[in-house]
C-alpha cells in the first residue's frame, strides 16, 4: 500500500503540473477552468497519499475514521493550494513564489494532521512532538523550492518542481506517521457516524483512479502541446524565411533560429548564429526594455567585421507555454545610400556641382546666428555674368550650361579658401569668404580677371564680363538675406558702372532702393489719381519759323516732390508694367486738348517698346481718336528703333494698320539704334527725327555735319521729311535751313511748357530769331 500511495503521489503530482501548464496556455474562462481543475487535483493528490498511507497502516487495533474531520482535511488542502497558486499565476516575482510555497506547505501539513485526527482506534493516540515539529520545519523548504523553480525561465530547472513537492509531501507524511502513537484501549468504543476502512477505502480509490485519468488527461495535453509547438515553430521559420528582414527568434535573448535573409544580412550560417546570444549581433541594445512596434536605428557586426547600419524591431509571442522574442532586423544601407543621393541633389546645384541656394541660405544664417557675423565677420561676394542671355540666345543652351560649368570652376579655383561657393541660377553665382577687406577685394579682382579670359566651348569662342558685388556681414546686415539683399545691391551698383568692376556695398545703397520702392507705390496711386499731366514742346517750320505743331512731354506733378522729371520714373513705370496705362493716358489728354489748336498745327506722341508690340494699340487709338474728335493725320506718333527690335514682326504690324487710320509715323532718335536702313527699307516712315546728340556739336563739329547732310539726304531720296531736334542756337537753326530740314526742335524755339500755354504759342508770330532760354541741356527720358 506504501507503493500505492508513492504511485499515486507521483501520478497525482504530475497530473497537476500538466494541467496548470494546459491552463497558462489558455485563455480567458478556460483558464481559469483548468487552474481550478489542476488545483482541486493537486489537493486531493495529497489527501488520496495521505489517506491510502492511514488505510495500508495495521495499529493491531479496530479503527475507523471520523467523517466531518477526513472531509475538512481535503478541503484545506484545497483551500490552501487556492490561495497559493492565485499568487503566482500571472506573475514571475520569485517573493511571491516563495509565500505561495509557504502557504502550500502549511495547508498539506494541515491536511496531514487534521486527517490523522480523523482516525480512530480502540485506543488512545499520542502525537510525539519532535516528530511533528520535524515534518513542519523539514517539509517547508522544500515545498518553497518546488514552487520557486516551477516559475524559473530555464526550463531544466522548470523539471525539478514536480520530483521536489514529491519529497516534500512523503517527507512530511513518513515523519508525520512516526510521530503517531497508540495506546490500546478496550474502554473506548467508536461513534455511529464513524466510516469502516471498508467504507472509505472505495472513495480513496475513485479518487486515486480520477487522479490517474487526470495524469492522462494531462499527459494528453502534453503531448498535444508539444505537437502544436513543433508545428508553431516550424510554422514561424517558413513565415520567417519568406520575410526580406533578417529575422532572429530569441529565448531569453538567445537565439534559437534565424532566417535566411538573416543569414545572408550577416554572413553567418544558422549554426553560428543558434545558441548565441542576440547581443553577438545587436550589441548592448537591451531587448526588454524595446517596445514591441518601434523602430530602433542600430548597427549589427557581420561576420566579416562590417558594421551594417539596419532598422531594428522587436516583438514578443507567445508559442505554446514560452514566451519568445522576434527580432527583426531591416539593412538600411540601400536607403542610407539613396538618402545621401537625396540630400545632395536637394543641397547642390546638378549643373555646375556647387552649392545650391537653399543650402547656401542655410549655411548663411547657420553663420549669422549667434553673433558670430560680428565676431567672427566675413564678406560675401554675388557674382553676375553679363550678356549671358545673348549667350543662349546666340550659341544655344547646350552652349549656355557649359559656360556656367566653366565659370563655376574658374571661381572655384580662385577661391579655394573661401567657406561655400554656391550657385543660386542662371548667371548667378556667390560665395562666402572671412578675411579683411583688402583680402576680398583682391579674391573679387582676381575672380574678375579669371572670368574675362575667353572660353573656349565646343569651337566658338566665348568672352563675358562680370560684375562683383561685396556686403560685409557687420555691415547693414541682421540676417543671412539681409546679408543677400546688400550684395545684390553691390552687384547692381557694379554693373552700372561697366564690365568688369566690382563693388562694395554701402548703406546708401539700401536708401537708394527704398526711395524707389516708394516711388513705386507714389507711381501705381499716380495713376489712379490722375497725377500726370501733359507738357508741349513746340515744332516749327526751319525755313519760315512758322509754329507747325508740338510734341507731347508727359510729366507727374508730385503732391510732395512736385514736379517729376521723366527721367527718374519712366524706367521705373517700364519696369512695373505701367508705361502702357500712362502712355494711354498721355495720348488720351494731348488728342483733347490738340483738337483745340489750329488746324495747321500737328501732335506728336512717343510710343515705349511695350506699346508697340501691344495687340491692342491700333484699337486703343482708334477708340482715342473718336472719343477726342481729332483727325487721324494731324497725329504724329513717334517710335525709336530700340523699340522695333524689342518684338519685330508685332511692331511693324501695328505700324502698317497705324497708317492705315491715316496716321503719320516717325522714326525718333534716328541714328542712334543698331539697324536703321533696315528699318528705312522695310517701312516708309512719314518723317525721321535727327537725334540731339548730332546737332549739338553743329556747325562746328565735321563728323555731326557730315552724319546730319548723310541723313537728310537719305531722307529726301526716301520722300521722308525732316526734323531735326536739340536745336539750342540760330547757328543750328541756320544750318538746318541750309541743310533743307523741314523742322525744327528745341529750346531755340521754346522749352516744353503746360497746356494752358501752348495755345499761345502755336499762334504768336513765326520764330526767326534765337532767345535766350536759360539751361540749354534737353531733358534725356523716353517721352522728353
Amino acid at each position: 500500500m506504501l507503493y500505492a500511495a508513492a504511485g499515486i503521489c507521483l501520478i497525482g503530482v504530475y497530473a497537476s503540473f500538466s494541467l496548470a501548464a494546459h491552463a497558462a496556455r489558455s485563455e480567458g474562462r478556460v483558464q481559469h477552468g483548468w487552474a481550478a481543475i489542476g488545483i482541486v487535483s493537486a489537493g486531493s493528490t495529497a489527501w488520496a497519499t495521505h489517506m491510502i498511507a492511514l488505510l495500508a497502516y495495521e495499529p493491531g487495533l479496530l479503527s475507523a475514521f471520523e467523517p466531518i474531520s477526513l472531509i475538512l482535511s481535503l478541503l484545506l488542502a484545497v483551500a490552501g493550494l487556492s490561495l497559493s497558486m492565485s499568487l503566482v499565476i500571472g506573475r514571475k516575482s520569485r517573493s511571491r513564489r516563495v509565500c505561495a510555497g509557504m502557504i502550500m506547505g502549511l495547508s498539506i501539513a494541515m491536511l496531514h494532521y487534521v486527517g490523522q485526527s480523523s482516525y480512530l482506534v480502540t485506543g488512545h493516540i499520542d502525537w510525539d512532538i519532535h516528530y511533528v515539529a520535524g515534518s513542519i520545519g523539514l517539509s517547508m523548504p522544500v515545498f518553497v523550492a518546488a514552487m520557486v523553480v516551477a516559475g524559473e525561465r530555464n526550463r531544466y530547472l522548470r523539471l525539478a518542481a514536480p520530483p521536489l513537492l514529491v519529497a516534500a509531501i512523503a517527507m512530511l507524511h513518513v515523519m508525520g506517521m512516526t510521530a503517531l502513537q497508540i495506546v490500546y484501549d478496550p474502554l473506548v468504543t467508536f461513534p455511529p457516524f464513524a466510516l469502516a476502512p471498508e467504507i472509505v477505502a472505495p472513495i480513496v480509490a475513485i479518487v486515486a483512479l480520477g487522479l490517474i485519468a487526470l495524469a492522462l488527461l494531462g499527459l494528453r495535453f502534453s503531448i498535444t502541446a508539444r505537437a502544436q509547438a513543433h508545428r508553431d515553430r516550424k510554422r514561424l521559420f517558413e513565415l520567417a524565411n519568406l520575410a526580406f528582414e533578417g529575422l532572429a527568434i530569441c529565448e531569453n535573448g538567445i537565439v534559437t533560429s534565424a532566417n535566411d535573409s538573416l543569414q545572408r544580412l550577416t554572413g553567418y550560417d544558422q549554426d553560428d548564429l543558434t545558441g548565441e546570444p542576440i547581443a553577438k549581433l545587436i550589441g548592448d541594445f537591451d531587448l526588454a526594455g524595446m517596445q514591441d512596434h518601434r523602430e530602433y536605428d542600430a548597427e549589427i557586426a557581420a561576420k566579416n567585421g562590417d558594421a551594417l547600419p539596419v532598422r531594428l524591431l522587436c516583438r514578443t509571442v507567445s508559442l505554446g507555454s514560452k514566451t519568445l522574442t522576434v527580432v527583426a532586423l531591416r539593412d538600411q544601407s540601400e536607403r542610407l545610400k539613396s538618402e545621401a543621393t537625396i540630400r545632395r541633389l536637394a543641397y547642390t546645384d546638378t549643373l555646375t556641382g556647387l552649392t545650391n541656394r537653399t543650402h547656401f541660405n542655410e549655411l548663411l544664417c547657420a553663420r549669422m546666428l549667434g553673433g558670430r557675423a560680428e565676431t567672427e565677420p566675413f564678406a560675401l561676394l554675388s557674382i553676375g555674368v553679363n550678356r549671358f542671355k545673348c549667350v543662349n540666345d546666340t550659341h544655344g543652351h547646350a552652349i549656355g550650361d557649359a559656360l556656367l560649368r566653366e565659370v563655376g570652376q574658374r571661381i572655384s579655383r580662385c577661391a579655394r579658401e573661401a567657406e561655400i561657393v554656391a550657385r543660386f541660377g542662371d548667371d548667378d553665382f556667390a560665395l562666402l569668404q572671412s578675411g579683411e577687406q583688402h583680402n576680398v577685394e583682391e579674391l573679387a579682382a582676381t575672380i574678375i580677371e579669371s572670368l574675362l579670359r575667353p572660353f573656349t566651348i565646343d569651337g566658338h569662342v566665348i568672352e563675358i564680363a562680370p560684375s562683383i558685388g561685396i556686403a560685409f556681414s557687420h555691415v547693414e546686415a541682421a540676417s543671412g538675406e539681409a546679408l543677400c539683399r546688400n550684395a545684390v545691391l553691390a552687384r547692381h551698383k557694379a554693373k552700372s558702372q561697366g564690365d568688369g568692376k566690382s563693388c562694395i556695398f554701402e548703406a546708401v545703397m539700401l536708401l537708394d532702393v527704398i526711395a524707389q520702392r516708394e516711388l513705386e507705390l507714389d507711381l501705381r496711386r499716380a495713376l489712379k489719381t490722375d497725377e500726370f499731366e501733359v507738357h508741349y514742346q513746340p515744332q516749327a517750320n526751319a525755313e519760315t519759323g512758322l509754329f507747325e505743331g508740338a510734341e507731347a512731354l508727359v510729366r507727374w506733378r508730385h503732391p510732395r516732390r512736385g514736379l517729376v522729371s521723366p527721367a527718374s520714373f519712366i524706367p521705373i513705370a517700364e519696369d512695373i508694367g505701367l508705361i502702357g496705362a500712362i502712355g494711354e493716358k498721355v495720348l488720351r489728354l494731348a488728342c483733347r486738348e490738340a483738337s483745340s489748336w489750329p488746324s495747321r498745327c500737328t501732335l506728336a506722341v512717343n510710343l515705349s517698346a511695350i506699346q508697340l508690340s501691344d495687340p491692342r494699340l491700333v484699337d486703343m487709338v482708334a477708340d482715342t481718336l473718336f472719343e477726342t474728335g481729332f483727325e487721324g493725320h494731324r497725329l504724329e506718333l513717334e517710335v525709336t528703333e530700340t523699340a522695333l527690335l524689342r518684338d519685330d514682326a508685332r511692331s511693324f504690324e501695328n505700324l502698317r494698320d497705324l497708317k492705315r487710320l491715316g496716321v503719320k509715323i516717325a522714326l525718333d532718335d534716328f541714328g542712334t539704334g543698331y539697324s536703321s536702313l533696315s528699318h528705312l527699307r522695310r517701312f516708309p516712315f512719314d518723317r525721321v527725327k535727327i537725334d540731339q546728340s548730332f546737332v549739338r556739336s553743329i556747325p562746328s563739329d565735321p563728323e555731326s555735319v557730315a552724319i546730319v547732310q548723310a541723313i537728310v539726304m537719305l531722307a529726301e531720296k526716301l520722300k521722308m521729311a525732316v526734323t531735326i531736334e536739340g536745336v539750342e542756337e540760330n547757328a543750328q537753326h541756320q544750318f538746318a535751313v541750309k541743310e533743307g530740314c523741314d523742322q525744327i526742335q528745341g529750346y531755340f524755339l521754346s522749352r516744353p511748357v503746360p497746356q494752358s500755354d501752348i495755345r499761345t504759342l502755336l499762334t504768336a508770330a513765326p520764330k526767326r530769331a534765337h532767345q535766350e532760354n536759360g539751361d540749354r541741356a534737353r531733358p534725356s527720358a523716353a517721352f522728353a
